[in-house]
């Protein structure tokens, strides 16, 4: 049986280089001290799981090498390389070891490991999965990667109302299913929302 890969892309955790839009908001120091909490705290909640092996994905290369400030988990420290958001997920999915993979972003505080579990089970009859988020993009992809690898990135308008319909526009003739709607936290009024329930 093929191994379950679960990617969680990042950013290495430096001021001014993540969360810009929270950071104009709410400040580069608390927009960083939101990103290292929360990151942390989702490689805490899905390492380690005997149903997939974790990788972290990591931007810039040069933090891989160096490892300067990355969180710890239980898993395996990955570069994601150059290029535009979809040259850098597309590159995951081409690139690591045979099986079933789901990516999720680091900035998602609603992750559950259940969440991951049911991702994988749709691609049991699915050639791709998709957890959308609150703002029109999403929160998670996955694609069973078998009999062929396709990456359904090329054009798509990231950070966009219209991010899952370009990238779903890529995908006629696959069949796509879906998991639970979540919120993702972009800006300050996100940050409310989700303290709200919204």
């Amino acid at each position: 049986m093929l191994e379950n890969h679960l990617v969680v892309m990042a950013r290495a955790p430096r001021l001014g280089t993540v969360k810009r839009r929270l950071a104009h908001d709410l400040g580069a120091v608390a927009a960083l001290r939101f990103y290292r909490s929360h990151t942390g705290d989702l490689l805490r909640r899905l390492s380690p799981d005997p149903r997939w092996r974790l990788w972290l994905a990591v931007t810039p290369d040069s933090a891989v090498r160096d490892g300067r400030g990355l969180w710890p988990f239980d898993g395996t420290l990955v570069a994601q390389g150059g290029g535009d958001l979809g040259r850098r997920m597309g590159r995951m999915f081409e690139d690591l070891p045979p099986g079933p993979l789901v990516m999720v972003g680091s900035d998602i505080p609603g992750i559950r490991r259940d969440h991951i579990a049911a991702a994988f089970r749709a691609l049991g009859a699915n050639d791709w999965v998709f957890g959308p988020a609150a703002d029109g993009g999403y929160w998670l992809v996955g694609a069973r990667r078998r009999p062929r690898i396709v990456t359904p990135f090329d054009g798509v308008r990231w950070s966009s109302a219209t991010t899952l319909a370009d990238t779903l526009a890529n995908l006629t003739g696959y069949d796509v299913g879906f998991v639970e709607t979540l919120r993702d936290v972009d800006t300050a009024a996100d940050l409310v929302a989700l303290s709200s329930g919204g």
